[in-house]
């Protein structure tokens, strides 16, 4: 199956499309620039999902549901947010079809045009607002604290499966607070709950930082954002979070009065992750074999493959394995197809990346072992079968943080000082060019020039940048810190 796999050295975008397509995680839909999400990478999303969730409701979110639709005169409130999004909006402009008087099909009746045509959503800060208008009056409504799952559309015209599509999964929390000291403070949590996510259940160590004003969120005043290096050595950005300041309070007049009794306007956030988190995990740490994934958001975390066949006595051992791991909260399965032979099968684990898989034989039972591999290393060793259950128990999360410290050496090794323009530009036309902390004269203009000379961005400014005087990378000027550049998705 490897075979059919591009090597990651031979064209790092094949071999991710390969990945997708052969690991049964997505497909192109008929629909251009969409996707098809098969259920192998749909119960990806799904771990993703339900784990964020949790952790949402652990700091006091809720979720809700709004429309699909937004009017159009909504967007047009807000100026800078309908700029951001005006090119990449889907139009709803009437609400009939009708049969085509030639009888060759269907076309739009014409009769039937919206009063005000209709967007579909590519964010929801305008239909939410909106209604949080309603909701909130009193300083006793506050805070606001409210997600929601959906999908949205940004319309774009060159796509890659589950890295940028016109439709894509996401969550958006909206919240509304009564201080601009405590809605800041929600920015930064919420960037470090997807942080603390990326890194111990993805395993993708990324970089916490503030964009800066070009790149952040469109309508925000600050964005703060986690990024990730992918093993091209180009960033991703995997999750942001915006204060929103009072932007949107003031474009639909959403007010509350305070405890001194004073009418003022409420304070926002906004803050996502979407299906995008699925090509960032396969770009992290898939091989040249398949897919890996890490233990924690594994569908299937264990496979027990009997060898050559299943047989009553083999059945008996897997199914007592199966019950003190699932006991243990271990999800796996017992393959008792008959039709596949067993290399066939350990190499379609394998592609599918399925953290640990158990191989049991006649030879293994009577030594009382099991032979064990392990995904990620691809180590196997027989283990005793008594006491497994507690042996899988510890490999997955040796596997968990092997995949961690294997991604975090990687992004340091590719991460660059540098401190003039030519190093800067060879940093860049490496294989791997990775991170490069460099200084950076704070104007829009130089990163702009940087961009349109390089194809480079500015991810961030990290949070935990020091203070540190020094010159422009590329006009010389005055700098006080170093900023993260990067090519990036």
């Amino acid at each position: 199956m490897a075979k059919e796999i591009t090597s990651r050295s031979e064209d790092y975008s094949q071999w991710y499309l390969d990945i997708v397509k052969k690991a049964n995680l997505a497909d192109n839909s008929a629909v251009r620039g969409c996707m098809v999400i098969k259920p192998n990478g749909y119960a990806i999303w799904e771990n993703i999902q339900g784990q964020l969730d949790r952790m949402f409701k652990e700091t006091g979110h809720v979720n809700a549901y709004f429309p699909l639709f937004i009017p159009k005169s909504f967007l047009s409130r807000e100026a800078e947010h309908v700029e951001g999004f005006a090119k990449e909006c889907a139009v709803v402009t009437h609400h009939r079809l009708m049969n085509a008087p030639d009888g060759s099909g269907v076309v739009v009746d014409p009769s039937a045009r919206l009063e005000e045509e209709l967007i579909i959503r590519p964010t929801s800060e305008t239909i939410i607002w909106n209604t949080y208008r309603d909701w909130i009056n009193s300083y006793r409504d506050l805070p606001l604290l409210i997600n929601q799952w959906a999908n949205v559309v940004r319309w774009e015209m060159r796509t890659r499966l589950f890295l940028r599509t016109a439709e894509f999964l996401w969550q958006e929390g909206h919240t509304a607070h009564a201080t601009r000291q405590e809605a800041i403070e929600e920015a930064k949590k919420m960037q470090e709950v997807y942080a603390t996510f990326a890194e111990e259940y993805m395993a993708m160590p990324v970089i916490r930082g503030v964009k800066t004003a070009n790149e952040r969120f469109a309508g925000a005043e600050d964005t703060y954002t986690i990024e990730a290096l992918m093993q091209d050595g180009r960033a991703l950005q995997a999750g942001t979070s915006h204060f929103l300041g009072q932007n949107f309070a003031k474009a639909f007049d959403v007010k509350f009065l305070s405890e001194e009794n004073k009418e003022e306007y409420v304070w926002a956030t906004s803050w996502g992750v979407s299906t995008r988190l699925v090509g960032g995990l396969i770009m992290t740490h898939s091989d040249d074999d398949g897919l890996v994934i890490p233990p924690r958001l594994a569908p299937t975390q264990v496979v027990i493959v009997p060898i050559p066949k299943p047989g009553p006595e083999i059945g008996e051992v897997a199914d007592k394995i199966m019950a003190e791991l699932k006991a243990k909260g271990i999800t796996v399965k017992f393959d008792t197809d008959t039709k596949k032979r067993v290399g066939f099968k350990f190499a379609e684990y394998e592609l599918q990346g399925i953290p640990v898989r158990l191989g049991i034989g006649k030879r293994d039972l009577e030594n009382g072992v099991v032979e064990v591999a392990r995904r990620d290393t691809k180590e196997k060793q027989s283990v005793a079968l008594e006491g497994i259950a507690d042996f899988i128990e510890q490999l997955l999360e040796d596997i968990q943080n092997n995949l961690f410290q294997k991604a975090l050496d990687f992004r340091a090794e590719h991460t660059t000082v540098v401190d003039n323009f030519d190093d800067f530009k060879a940093v860049l036309e490496r294989d791997i060019p990775g991170f490069i902390s460099a200084h950076w004269d704070g104007t829009t203009e130089t990163e702009l020039k940087i961009k349109e000379l390089t194809k480079a961005t500015i991810r961030c400014i990290p949070n935990d940048v020091v203070d540190e005087a020094g010159k422009c990378v590329l006009t010389g000027n005055a700098s006080e810190r170093r900023v993260l550049f990067a090519k990036a998705y």
